[in-house]
């Protein structure tokens, strides 16, 4: 784990304490840190976004059902990935979960492999978004540092127009455009052009 990561957590809510417990020792056997919640208050109450991890929910819960909290937390823009599991198996259940971006849908009970499998899976896609979403905040500080001439040219060169047709647009000379070109390179430190349309590119496309 590297220096300053908080360690990945499985995050297990069921109101059930004794699947509660039997997750826990399942999950923490297999080498990972867990924390358990009896509600999907309790959960919403003392977690925290930056915590990076994965969700272990049960369906059907009072108060705030399982499907009901997966809503509330994308509302808050959530990363963690879910793992539904269900002593039901409700069709309908499994689609709505599934639909709404849900790692799996597991029906209790369900083999501990299996659901150790989708742990490690979820923990990696989640790694895998959180390295992008801080790439992405990396890329979108360093175009603050752009002038809005320096803007106006690099929106003009990534669309594949050539220095002198950025400098008859603009109403500048083509040397010109060749300074403010050289600054957007430097200050987004893209080598080259095939990077710098990347760069513009991975920052619109979301955490997807």
């Amino acid at each position: 784990m590297e220096k300053g990561v908080p360690q990945a957590t499985v995050f297990v809510v069921d109101d059930d304490e004794g699947v509660r417990d039997s997750l826990r020792w399942v999950i923490e056997s297999a080498g990972f840190k867990v924390k358990v919640y009896a509600s999907a208050g309790e959960f919403l109450e003392k977690w925290e976004p930056s915590q990076p991890g994965c969700l272990v929910l049960d369906v059907r819960m009072p108060e705030i059902s399982g499907l009901q909290l997966q809503k509330l937390l994308s509302k808050k823009n959530n990363l963690l990935p879910i793992i539904f599991i269900s002593a039901h198996g409700s069709v309908p259940d499994a689609v709505s979960a599934l639909h709404d971006g849900a790692v799996d849908f597991l029906v209790k009970p369900f083999d501990n492999q299996i659901l150790i499998e989708r742990i490690q899976s979820s923990l990696d896609m989640d790694r895998r978004k959180r390295e992008r979403r801080q790439q992405r905040e990396k890329i979108a500080h360093r175009m603050t540092q752009l002038t809005a001439r320096e803007r106006q040219v690099m929106d003009l060169i990534v669309m594949g127009k050539a220095n002198k047709v950025v400098a008859i647009e603009l109403g500048i000379s083509t040397k010109t455009v060749e300074i403010h070109r050289s600054r957007v390179m430097e200050k987004l430190a893209a080598r080259n052009l095939v990077e710098l349309i990347h760069l513009t590119r991975f920052l619109q496309n979301g955490d997807d």
